[in-house]
C-alpha cells in the first residue's frame, strides 16, 4: 500500500533531523536535489502531493486558491473595509477572505457577502478574531496572512510574496516594504528596511510591516499561531517565533499599505505597544542576551517614538492642522 503524504513526511523528518545542512542526503538523492535546510527539504516531499499549477501562482486544479486572508472587523469603518477587500479581490494571485465581525455589524456582513467571504463571529479580541480565522479554513491553503480592515495590498503584492516563498522552500515568510498613507490614501512614508529587517528584529525597532507579509500556513501551525496574551505586538512576536523556524525574506517590492490615522489602534496605544514588543523580544533571546537587554532597550524606544512623531507629523501637514499635541 502507498505510503500517505502525511506518513511519508513524518519519516522524511526524522531522518532529515540527522542530515547535516548543505550535504546530500540519500532522501535528497531520491529526489535528485541537494538537501539545503531540514525544513526545505519537507516542503519538496509535500509538493510531490501538490498539484501540477503549484508554481503557477494562480489557482490549484480544483479552481481553490493557495492564499488565504483573514479580515478582523468591528464593522465600524465600511468604506475602508470595501477599500481593503478590493485590494485582496484585485490581486493577481487570487486569495481566499475570511471575515471575522460582530453579530451586529450588518454592514461588514453585507461585505462579506459581496466578495464572496467566509464569515466568522468575533471572539471578543484581534488576536483571537485572526487565530480563529486561520483555525477554521487554514487547513485548505498553502499561505496564510490577516489585513485589518483599514490596511490595503497593493497591486501584484501577493505575486511577490508567492513567488519569493516558492523560490526559497526554507523559508517561514515573504514581507516587502510599506507604504503609509492618511485616511485620504495620501502617503506619508516608505517603510523599506529590506534584508535588514531580520537581522534586527530580535532586538531593535520591528521593522518588517505586517499588512503585506505572507506565511506558510504550516510554520503558522508550528508555532501555535497568534499568542493571545498580547493585545498588540503578537505580529512581532509572531515573526521572532517563525525566523527561528526559517529565514524570514524581502520581495524588494511594496506589497501594502498601512492607514495611519487618529484611532489606528498601535498609534492610539504606542506606550503598551513598545513594552509589549520588549516583552517579546526578551523572549526570544538567549538568556545570556537577555541579561544585557536593558543596554539597547531605550534607545530602541527614542527610535520607534522618534519615527512614529515624524509620520505623524507629516499627516498634520498633509491635512493643513498645525495644532500639535
Amino acid at each position: 500500500m502507498e505510503a500517505k503524504p502525511g506518513q511519508l513526511l513524518c519519516k522524511i523528518r526524522k531522518r532529515a533531523a540527522n542530515t547535516i545542512p548543505g550535504k546530500a542526503s540519500r532522501v535528497g538523492k531520491k529526489l535528485g536535489r541537494q538537501l539545503v535546510h531540514p525544513h526545505a527539504l519537507c516542503w519538496r516531499i509535500r509538493r510531490r502531493w501538490r498539484h501540477d499549477s503549484y508554481d503557477s501562482g494562480v489557482e490549484t486544479e480544483t479552481g481553490r486558491p493557495e492564499v488565504l486572508i483573514v479580515v478582523p472587523t468591528l464593522g465600524q469603518r465600511i468604506k475602508y473595509l470595501r477599500e481593503t477587500l478590493t485590494s485582496i479581490r484585485d490581486q493577481d494571485v487570487p486569495a481566499h477572505i475570511v471575515l471575522v465581525t460582530p453579530t451586529e455589524a450588518t454592514g461588514a456582513r453585507k461585505l462579506a457577502v459581496e466578495f464572496n467571504a467566509e464569515l466568522l463571529d468575533d471572539p471578543g479580541s484581534l488576536p483571537k478574531a485572526i487565530n480563529a480565522g486561520v483555525e477554521s479554513f487554514g487547513r485548505d491553503y498553502e499561505f496564510v496572512n490577516w489585513l485589518n480592515d483599514d490596511d490595503l495590498l497593493t497591486p501584484g503584492s501577493l505575486k511577490a510574496t508567492t513567488t519569493t516563498l516558492k523560490g526559497n522552500l526554507a523559508a517561514t515568510v515573504a514581507f516587502g516594504s510599506c507604504r503609509y498613507i492618511d485616511e485620504a490614501g495620501r502617503e506619508l512614508w516608505v517603510s523599506k528596511a529590506g534584508k535588514w529587517a531580520p537581522r534586527i528584529l530580535s532586538w531593535g525597532p520591528d521593522l518588517i510591516p505586517q499588512p503585506g507579509m505572507l506565511m506558510r500556513t504550516q510554520a503558522w501551525r508550528d508555532v501555535g499561531g497568534l499568542d493571545t496574551s498580547y493585545r498588540l505586538a503578537f505580529d512581532l512576536d509572531l515573526l521572532l517565533k517563525l525566523k527561528a523556524k526559517g529565514p524570514l525574506l524581502d520581495t524588494g517590492t511594496v506589497v501594502s499599505c498601512f492607514r495611519w490615522h487618529a484611532d489606528s489602534l498601535t498609534v492610539d496605544d504606542r506606550a503598551t505597544n513598545i513594552a509589549e514588543s520588549e516583552r517579546a523580544k526578551r523572549a526570544a533571546l538567549n538568556p545570556r542576551a537577555r541579561r544585557w537587554a536593558w543596554t539597547w532597550e531605550p534607545p530602541v524606544r527614542l527610535a520607534t517614538k522618534f519615527a512614529a512623531h515624524e509620520v505623524q507629523r507629516r499627516a498634520r501637514r498633509l491635512s493643513g492642522s498645525t495644532t500639535d499635541r
